[in-house]
């Protein structure tokens, strides 16, 4: 198209000038053009709607928040994990029992005890559930409408109130705390929904039971059933199950023993916790409306470790570790239900029996008494079971348990040992003759000890230096007398004695078991425990069985294997029961007559240790052995004392406070069972009566020699020549105790024989006569008997040998 067919209309001036907004304006005041819309210009608004916000900002601010809350909780969900419980959320107790289940001790300040929810019966979940949560297998792991419930009616003054699913209140008390804040509100929360995706509701609740608190330390629903009602969990009643449940709500509040004016708070929640069992069909309505509110026992002082308890328990952890059950770092963990041989009226009863014969016969004026110390044990021989034990005064006041201590000799409670071994190995004298009850000894006084090759250079003493002469095998052990049985041990062999005693229950690692004719003395420093434990075997016939403590272990709800207990015949029958036969004339007529007093068929035998240190009396009836001793301990340097003058006593001896507090215990242990008579199968023949010997003996003042002495053929000892210079020996008060002897050592004799006396007195039995000593000095109490000339062979330390 060509310029000049176009034509161009002439532009208005005005138009150039005007703007959109006017055009579009002057269009809206003539009215819309065809097909265009135009916005309406909103009027603004004035007044009371001012005050109010529009419906787009309420829309955008709970989108808002809706963002923030979601945004907030997967934020919470990814960074609060599952912590680890608090630090007291498993501590628990190491429970201990007695046989018959009443609670002997706790050993830790924290009294728990888990248990598995199979052991929780059915009517006390049920009670806990209508208290806390009756939906609790039902609902959510946090409800979200009884939170906030909870907050409005706090909010609005009508208490603090609780809003908590069971599942909540297990992770605060197992992995949070009680603290009320909003932080530890926020991490419950989260935990909860968190701990609920990889626990079931059973192990929640499982957990819930044994963290929860009930008041009167008792922390998880065992202990509150101890401590309220002093029975196990599994034995409540629903009444019972139903006042626990209530205690959940306000634990010291609801104690209506404790707090009596809160009775009427406690019926109603006790009420509220029945009437939701029965809405929720877990309570007949009938068994309901006979239901009585049982009031609760009185709250008990804790079990702690005062009084005999410390030293109870310490025997028992020692059985467990000691015996490779439990180790020491395990048990330490807490947790443990361990149910104890120990029976509780035996333990009362050795209890009282210390207390009446010897506790009260201690004064404060008397400065020996403050140093008396008591052990004792008891055990069952038939079954090796210890039934009661006595520690001490008191596990807060004294420490050690003088009933597993290993420092005290045993004294002349150690010559039955030695006569078993003689019939056991079927021994004979030196001169051939066997050894029996009735088999003649020599015994003098400080007659020396002869061996295959004559004189051993041993020659201990009898009780107060007394001389017997030629006396039976019975008389001697009546008696005690040291002379006949260093002798005997010598006949038997002193290797073939250890044997018997580690054999019948002496720990072969006993300090002193010295395979010397002195170990029939009894330096050997056995427990109280361990000599018990070596006269049940006596007493069961010969046979033999390690005593054992415990009955029964458990760990949340898991029992522990126990070894077996083996019994086997340690010594034959014979042996056993002719020692039994043996003692018997030691309580009808010897040194333990005081043990008649049990009044029923009894063996023992007296001893005491060197220096009157201390004071024992072992003995059996048919069921029962005993073991009971009197030491003496400075308290305050811990050094062993004699007991001279302890109890308003010259000496304390076997015979005396040890056979009597033996007597009354066994008394009052065996008063409800029938007493039994010894059935006894003795050796053959060891009732028959035999002729004195020839034994020899060697004097303190005559020559023998290797050479010219032959031990089957020598003379009866004639006294001691009184013209015959020696060192004085350190006398002692007048009395039947029974004396040990001193450790082993070594003299070194002269080299020829036929002087005089001689040696120096100190402890090192050196013969320096000026040809040869044909014995050692006795030089004083502390000094060792020589050897003969040109040997070096054994003597004791302690010339004073006490017997009874």
């Amino acid at each position: 198209m060509s310029d000049e067919h176009q034509t161009w209309a002439p532009r208005d001036p005005s138009a150039a000038s005007t703007s959109p907004g006017d055009d579009e304006g002057a269009q809206g005041a003539q009215g819309k053009a065809p097909g265009k819309k135009g916005r309406t210009k909103r009027p603004k608004r004035t007044g009371w709607r001012r005050l109010f916000p529009t419906w787009r900002m309420v829309l955008g601010s709970v989108l808002v928040a809706g963002l923030l809350l979601v945004g907030g909780f997967f934020a919470g969900y990814q960074l609060v994990d599952i912590p680890a419980a608090n630090a007291g959320a498993d501590a628990q107790s190491n429970v201990y029992f007695y046989k018959d289940g009443t609670v002997l001790a706790r050993d830790g300040e924290v009294n728990r005890e888990k248990v598995k929810l199979s052991q929780v019966p059915s009517n006390v979940q049920h009670a806990v559930l209508a208290a806390e949560d009756r939906d609790f297998y039902s609902q959510p792991a946090v409800d979200v409408r009884a939170m906030f419930r909870a907050g409005w009616n706090t909010a609005t003054g009508k208490g603090k109130q609780g809003g908590s699913t069971i599942t909540q209140q297990y992770v605060k008390n197992y992995y949070l705390g009680q603290e009320r804040t909003v932080v530890r509100k926020a991490k419950e929360f989260f935990i909860a929904i968190k701990l609920n995706r990889e626990q079931s509701k059973d192990q929640i609740f499982e957990g819930y039971l044994n963290t929860s608190y009930f008041g009167r330390n008792a922390y998880g629903i065992q202990a509150a059933a101890q401590a309220y009602y002093g029975k196990n969990v599994e034995d409540l009643t629903t009444a019972e199950a139903a006042y626990l449940a209530s205690l959940l709500n306000a634990p010291s509040a609801y104690d209506v023993v404790a707090h009596p004016d809160s009775k009427p708070a406690a019926l109603s929640r006790w009420n509220y916790v029945l009437d939701g069992m029965v809405k929720e069909g877990w309570l007949d309505s009938g068994e309901r409306s006979t239901t009585e509110f049982p009031v609760p026992g009185e709250a008990k002082p804790s079990t702690g470790l005062s009084g005999q308890r410390g030293y109870l328990v310490q025997a028992v952890e020692q059985y467990l570790t000691g015996n490779g059950i439990i180790d020491e770092k395990t048990l330490a963990t807490g947790g443990h239900r361990i149910t104890t041989t120990l029976d509780k009226k035996k333990q009362d009863a050795f209890v009282a029996a210390v207390k009446n014969n010897v506790m009260k016969k201690r004064s404060d004026d008397r400065e020996p008494d403050k140093n008396v110390r008591v052990g004792g044990a008891s055990i069952v021989p038939e079954t090796g079971e210890v039934v009661a034990m006595y520690g001490g005064v008191d596990y807060t006041q004294q420490y050690v348990n003088n009933a597993t201590r290993r420092d005290y000799q045993v004294g002349s409670t150690f010559k039955p040992f030695v006569f078993t071994s003689a019939i056991a190995n079927d021994s004979t004298t030196q001169d051939g003759r066997r050894i029996t009850p009735e088999t003649y000894y020599d015994g003098t006084n400080k007659r020396t000890v002869q061996g295959p090759q004559g004189s051993t250079g041993y020659d201990p003493a009898n009780e107060d230096d007394v001389d017997y002469g030629q006396i039976t095998v019975r008389t001697a052990t009546d008696k005690s007398v040291n002379a006949v049985y260093a002798q005997m041990a010598q006949d038997v062999g002193p290797e073939k004695v250890r044997d018997t005693a580690v054999a019948l229950g002496i720990p072969k690692t006993t300090p002193d078991l010295t395979a010397s004719p002195s170990i029939a003395l009894g330096p050997a420093t056995a427990s109280v425990l361990d000599l018990t434990e070596a006269y049940a075997t006596l007493a069961n016939h010969g046979r033999h069985g390690p005593y054992t403590l415990v009955d029964k272990v458990t760990k949340d709800g898991t029992e522990i294997e126990l070894p077996d207990r083996k019994t086997e015949q340690a010594i034959s029958r014979e042996a056993a029961d002719t020692t039994t036969a043996l003692l018997r004339s030691v309580v009808e007529g010897g040194t333990g007559s005081a043990a008649q007093a049990a009044g029923r068929p009894a063996v023992g035998k007296t001893g005491t240790a060197e220096e009157d240190k201390a004071a024992w009396f072992a003995g059996y009836t048919p069921d029962l052995a005993t073991v009971v001793a009197v030491m003496g301990q400075d308290p305050d340097s811990g050094t062993q004392t004699p007991l001279y003058g302890a109890l308003g006593l010259d000496r304390v001896n076997g015979g005396g406070a040890p056979a009597e507090t033996w007597a009354a215990y066994t008394e009052a242990a065996l008063r409800s069972s029938p007493a039994q008579e010894f059935d006894l199968r003795t050796a053959p023949g060891s009732d028959e009566p035999q002729e004195p010997g020839d034994e020899g003996t060697d004097t303190i003042d005559g020559p023998d020699t290797p050479d010219d002495t032959d031990s089957s053929s020598t003379s009866p000892s004639a006294p001691a020549d009184p013209t015959t210079p020696s060192a004085p020996t350190t006398p002692a008060p007048p009395g039947n105790g029974d004396g040990g002897t001193g450790t082993t050592g070594d003299a070194t004799g002269g080299t020829d024989g036929g002087g005089t006396t001689g040696g120096d007195g100190d402890g090192t039995g050196t013969s320096t006569g000026t040809e040869g000593g044909t014995d050692g000095d006795n030089g004083d109490s502390d000094g060792d008997t020589g050897a003969l000339g040109g040997g070096l062979i054994e003597g004791v330390h302690g010339a004073r040998e006490q017997g009874e």
